[in-house]
């Protein structure tokens, strides 16, 4: 009976590292939380903080993160890392950063989990928190004054372009259906004016390496 029972601790174990394991390899999420002041960041290094800061909450160490965003001086598809990128439940997103801008990439509701591996609410539910700041085009690179001032604005001025991370919009034009690019935010880069087109803040990390 003694043995049985080591056995049976020993399977529970492996089993238990197996999934600690697989939660480790985690290297794409939605933040589960903005910075709550709008698209005001902190700027990239502000917004890579908060990447790191919730991977790190989650359990996930020892990896640099970089949020997608462009900047006037900088395009989101070549701060990311070369991928190969998986979502908190190890499925994988995609493998490079070609096929992250293709039709290929695996970005859907059920996948582009948060830090904790949950769904974050999409259209159709209370709240919609489906549009997710990139200030990118659809190839990842950036789009001039849709950045919000390069993440440091949080009020009536200025615009962000956002993508929906659960591919659906108002109809079924490849913009409402863009991971990265579907739309500019409307009366400014606050945290009301984000909520307003069914937003709150939210972006991708991505692992570096």
């Amino acid at each position: 009976m003694r043995r049985l029972l080591l056995v049976a601790a020993a399977a529970l174990a492996a089993t238990a590292g197996a999934a600690l394991a697989q939660d480790a390899k985690m290297s794409f999420f939605v933040t589960s939380v903005g910075s709550g002041k709008g698209a005001d960041l902190g700027g990239l290094k502000g917004a890579d903080a908060h990447c790191a800061s919730l991977a790190e909450a989650a359990g996930v160490t020892g990896k640099e993160w970089h949020a997608y965003l462009s900047t006037a001086d900088v395009d989101a598809r070549d701060r990311i890392g070369k991928g190969l990128w998986v979502n908190a439940k190890g499925e994988k997103i995609a493998d490079d950063v070609a096929s992250l801008h293709s039709d290929t990439n695996a970005i859907t509701k059920q996948t582009a989990l948060n830090e904790k591996g949950e769904v974050v609410n999409g259209r159709g539910d209370k709240p919609n928190r489906h549009d997710i700041l990139t200030g990118s085009k659809p190839d990842g690179t950036k789009i001039a004054d849709q950045t919000c001032g390069d993440w440091t604005l949080s009020g009536a001025e200025g615009a962000a372009m956002m993508g929906h991370h659960d591919r659906t919009g108002l109809d079924e034009s490849t913009a409402a259906k863009s991971w990265n690019s579907s739309h500019a935010s409307r009366g400014g880069c606050s945290q009301e004016a984000l909520k307003g087109t069914g937003g709150d803040g939210l972006f991708y990390c991505f692992a570096v390496n």
